[in-house]
């Protein structure tokens, strides 16, 4: 993943006297599953739309395989396929209708065989709005993919998926994504990003607050590890027993759990306290703080790098 495909520098977007964008760079590889976090207001869709050549930037470069999106657009509808949350497809098209639409746009044949991979096979002759909001979702990533574009966006693809369209969609962004594609993944999902991004970028109040793999994002911050500890008697009882890094400790149920800094030591003292007062040790569980731990705390208290 060494090429780039997606460059974003010092990029703006100004609505009135709103700044939307405020001056954020970064790129994006080939072969690369990029997500964009933030909450609502952040800056996530003006930079996709901007990319998608929807919008028009008010400062800054952005360029996708070397095309302006902003004045180079009939190259860049071959390049990207795109997936939004809402497709906008008459109510009246039927999905058979609509393959052959976007595929002739595109100049190639229909993709019918994603209609039926995307368990559509049997409402190929039924008109969209008789389609679920889960089989609408499965249809608009079908059309984004469907001219086998080299760059996909994909703004919340797996809202009002069931779990088995879900599956196949992630499936499907993998088969694409070792096949060379890269893929711009929007989503409210802590969960999907942190199993399919390759990096993240999480946005906030128009600025990049972070990036990273999920892995080096959770493993930043203030974010404290979750050590939850039971005994057979109850040794770790005392709420005035101290123990090295740990900045908070709660009773719940039959655990003690401690939230330390640096887990080493403390789970070393806790250990050792445990065999000192000969108790038996039931249970010890280590969880890291999550990515939805790491966005929470990025999105509650402002930071920006």
């Amino acid at each position: 993943m060494n090429d780039t495909v997606i460059r974003v520098i010092d990029f703006r977007k100004v609505y009135g006297d709103f700044v939307a964008v405020d001056g954020i760079s970064f790129e994006v590889h080939r072969g690369e599953i990029f997500g964009l976090l933030g909450p609502n207001g952040a800056g996530k869709t003006s930079t996709l739309e901007s990319l998608e050549g929807l919008r028009v930037p008010d400062g800054g470069s952005l360029r996708i395989m070397d095309v302006d999106p902003a004045c180079q657009s009939r190259k860049l509808h071959n390049l990207i396929g795109v997936q939004l949350q809402t497709s906008g497809l008459p109510d009246s098209i039927t999905l058979d209708e609509a393959m052959k639409f976007f595929c002739s746009y595109h100049a190639v044949l229909p993709r019918y065989d994603l209609l039926d991979r995307f368990g559509l096979k049997e409402k190929r002759r039924e008109q969209y709005y008789q389609l679920s909001a889960g089989q609408q979702r499965r249809l608009g990533l079908a059309l984004a993919v469907a001219h086998k574009p080299p760059v996909v966006f994909l703004d919340e693809p797996t809202a009002g998926l069931d779990v088995a369209s879900r599956i196949e969609l992630h499936n499907l962004m993998r088969e694409l994504q070792s096949s060379g594609t890269t893929i711009i993944l929007a989503t409210h999902d802590m969960a999907e990003a942190n199993e399919m991004a390759n990096r993240l970028a999480i946005l906030l109040r128009g600025k990049i607050a972070t990036t990273g793999t999920p892995l080096e994002l959770t493993a930043t911050g203030a974010g404290f590890t979750k050590i939850s500890v039971r005994t057979k008697g109850d040794s770790l009882s005392d709420p005035e027993l101290k123990f090295p890094a740990v900045s908070k400790r709660i009773s719940k149920e039959e655990y003690v759990i401690y939230y330390s800094t640096d887990i080493g030591p403390t789970v070393s003292a806790i250990i050792t306290h445990i065999k000192t007062r000969e108790d038996l040790l039931v249970d010890l569980r280590v969880e890291r703080p999550s990515l939805e731990d790491r966005f929470l705390e990025i999105t509650t208290t402002g930071g920006i790098q």
